[in-house]
């Protein structure tokens, strides 16, 4: 009988529960272990896969931001290039169209001269008619001839 707080109970079968705790518990808390070692493992795995997940992704960022400082220095290079480009072909119409107008301007100037030769040599030719058809006139004594013109 209960006395108090006291609960009497058969102690054989006190002893069978204690006994029935004593061999279930050391199983429990040895899956107990495991399920801590497995999380722990679970976690080391999922910890060193992230530190690897992150080096990839800043390796890529890095690879990217590379690639994209390359692709702005080869644009980069491009523009100055179509840019020297323009400048050069700018300079070389500027010394074509002078050399051209040089060129006029020479041949201009020699053909002038050539003019001027020419009409010299031709009055000099027309002198040097004149002068024998009046001689031919005055030796036979027959009226002048009318002029000759040599033009071409």
């Amino acid at each position: 009988m209960p006395m108090g707080n006291n609960i009497l109970m058969d102690r054989k079968k006190v002893m069978e529960l204690v006994d029935q705790l004593r061999l279930q518990i050391p199983q429990e808390v040895k899956s107990a272990e495991e399920v801590l070692v497995q999380k722990d493992q679970i976690i080391n795995h999922a910890m060193v896969e992230a530190r690897r997940a992150k080096i990839r992704a800043e390796d890529e960022f890095r690879e990217k931001l590379n690639q994209n400082e390359l692709r702005k220095r080869a644009d980069d290079m491009i523009r100055e290039a179509e840019h020297r480009a323009e400048r050069i072909l700018d300079l070389a119409e500027s010394e074509s169209q002078a050399k051209r107008m040089e060129a006029d301007a020479y041949a201009l100037r020699s053909l002038r001269a050539f003019e001027r030769e020419l009409n010299s040599l031709n009055a000099s030719v027309r002198k040097g008619i004149d002068l024998l058809a009046g001689n031919a006139l005055v030796s036979s004594g027959v009226g002048l001839p009318s002029p000759v013109s040599y033009e071409d």
